[in-house]
């Protein structure tokens, strides 16, 4: 256990995920990574971190590539517990990547949120698409 843990829920899948992890690691952390589709959510563990990010589950949920409209969670009148009971049944409706640190829990889309989260950044990232982050 270092001073200051780093966990990502990752989908290596994901490009915004991948990036997030390796801004991460440029960094210099060696953050505990959580591969959600294999290791699964509970309820309570969801809960707690949609707290701690500020979100509800409506907005932690990814639509794109899920079944999330076909189980009817993207109408108006789906509630939260019916979305948090699917996302424990089908992990892949909870968007990706979530990053907790000792300064928070944030949904990192775009990757570059992560550093808020870090109390050190790299001066310069590239990312997949080559697009160049750098930092003040």
């Amino acid at each position: 256990m270092t001073d200051f843990p780093v966990t990502i829920f990752h989908n290596p899948a994901c490009g915004t995920s991948r990036n997030t992890l390796a801004m991460i690691e440029a960094a210099g952390y060696a953050p505990q990574v959580v591969e959600y589709l294999s290791a699964g959510w509970t309820e309570p563990q969801l809960r707690d971190l949609f707290a701690r990010a500020g979100l509800t589950p409506r907005t932690a949920m990814r639509d794109k590539g899920t079944p999330a409209a076909e189980l009817g969670l993207t109408a108006p009148d789906a509630t939260d517990d019916a979305i948090l009971a699917a996302m424990v049944e089908h992990p892949i409706l909870v968007n990706r990547p979530i990053v907790v640190t000792p300064k928070g829990a944030a949904l990192c889309r775009p990757s570059e949120q992560v550093f808020a989260l870090l109390d050190r950044v790299p001066a310069e990232f590239l990312k997949e698409d080559g697009e160049v982050v750098r930092n003040p």
